[in-house]
């Protein structure tokens, strides 16, 4: 495995050879890499964080298994795997745990139907655009754009952080860094 391994994300073979040579590193990658999509998909349907690790569990053993038996073959993206699994899983949990008392076709409607590959494949290239344009924003305007809308910070502790007089012009500044973001967004091919 190469050395970047250990600081990005993993590609989706490079988790298929981790797992087929026993690689740690690559087990550890996958389970920090997708499970806060999967949190947040238990989360919003009935479930706690709790649901979501031993359904990530169990769709990591599903493809662990899978992969070792060689009986795996990835039509989509590894995400979109992922993903389709657990919440097969998930809706089967609800299921069994009767929770709403009806047919697991009526969660359905209800939960996301995330297996149309081109819009997985559509979301992951506008995610990689937005990350372009984010690389091309520069600083300060990167950093406050992360800080309220990735990290959630307030803009009285984006003020703080970086000396506005106060939150009003630490607003003005983000919504200048957004008006920018939206331009290299939009210039992109």
């Amino acid at each position: 495995m190469n050395k970047e391994l250990k600081t990005s994300a993993p590609t989706d073979s490079e988790i298929v050879l981790g797992i087929l040579n026993n690689s740690e590193i690559v087990l550890k990658k996958l389970y920090t890499t997708y499970f806060p999509m999967i949190l947040q998909l238990i989360v919003n349907n009935n479930g706690d964080e709790d649901d979501a690790k031993d359904i990530y569990q169990e769709a990591i053993i599903v493809l662990y298994n899978k992969i070792k038996s060689g009986k795996f073959e990835l039509s989509s993206k590894l995400k979109t795997y992922i993903y389709s699994v657990c919440r097969r899983l998930w809706l089967k949990r609800l299921s069994h745990m009767n929770r709403y008392g009806g047919d697991i076709r009526d969660f359905e409607e209800y939960l996301p139907v995330e297996e149309e590959v081109d819009d997985h494949n559509e979301r992951d290239i506008q995610f990689s655009k937005m990350e372009s344009a984010l690389q091309l924003l520069g600083e300060p305007c990167k950093t406050i754009m992360e800080d309220f809308y990735i990290h959630n910070r307030s803009m009285q502790d984006i003020c703080e952080r970086f000396g506005y007089t106060n939150a009003d012009n630490a607003k003005t500044q983000k919504y200048k860094c957004l008006q920018r973001l939206k331009k290299l967004f939009f210039q992109q091919k």
